[in-house]
């Protein structure tokens, strides 16, 4: 399985490099914004992308939003830059999850498995495979969302894990955690404005394709929700 490694850093590149061999994964190296966006046009079957933010000519976030304007490729960010703000950022513009530099190899290899696990594998529950909440239709064997009058929602992997996830169990109220948890497929680490960034990103693209109904209930001081 290919995973693109892109950072201007030959050295982090390299040490990667090494423990995604050992994870049996075939690195796919670029050293720039450009060059990622070239791999990723010129070699097939990439599976995953670890980005950094801090490139020269183009950065990492502007690599995102390339990206996300025709593939929902699970991409991890790591970043030097730290901050919440940073963080969200990088989330926002369509990333799905973000490691701050200084980090340790093992946690991003895991953070790498659960993002290919979470894009290949759908969760499955003794339900329908086709919802239908509000004005939408949710169709979990093709991963489609589109609302009742045939308009399509294009989402990433783990938005519509989210979204999956909610509209399985209406009425049922998951916090922030209890989403990390199952959609992300890890235990749950300061998880709150990761989950709260992605939420908001989804509700904006229902939004803008529904005219603007409120899907995804907040419970304030609890979680989200779907009502019936």
């Amino acid at each position: 399985m290919k995973v693109l490694v892109v950072d201007d850093d030959h050295e982090i590149v390299e040490l990667l490099s090494i423990y995604l061999k050992s994870e049996g994964y075939d690195p796919i190296v670029a050293y720039s914004g450009k060059e990622a966006l070239t791999k990723l046009s010129t070699t097939p079957d990439i599976a995953c992308m670890i980005l950094d933010v801090m490139m020269p000519h183009m950065s990492g976030i502007e690599v995102v939003r390339e990206v996300r304007k025709d593939n929902d490729l699970p991409i991890l960010i790591v970043s030097a830059k730290t901050g919440d703000m940073d963080k969200i950022q990088g989330l926002i513009t369509g990333a799905d999850d973000y490691v701050a530099k200084p980090f340790n190899p093992l946690e991003v290899m895991a953070r790498v498995r659960s993002l290919l696990r979470r894009s290949q594998q759908q969760v499955k529950h003794d339900r329908p495979d086709v919802l239908e909440v509000g004005p939408l239709i949710i169709n979990r064997d093709s991963h489609e969302v589109k609302t009742v009058d045939g308009k399509e929602i294009q989402l990433t992997a783990l938005e519509f894990g989210i979204l999956s996830l909610l509209a399985s169990h209406p009425n049922r109220v998951f916090s922030a955690d209890e989403i990390f948890e199952r959609v992300w497929q890890q235990e749950s680490i300061v998880s709150t404005k990761t989950v709260m960034v992605h939420v908001s990103h989804l509700r904006d693209k229902i939004q803008q394709v529904t005219g603007g109904e409120e899907v995804i209930q907040t419970v304030w001081g609890v979680g989200y929700k779907i009502g019936a």
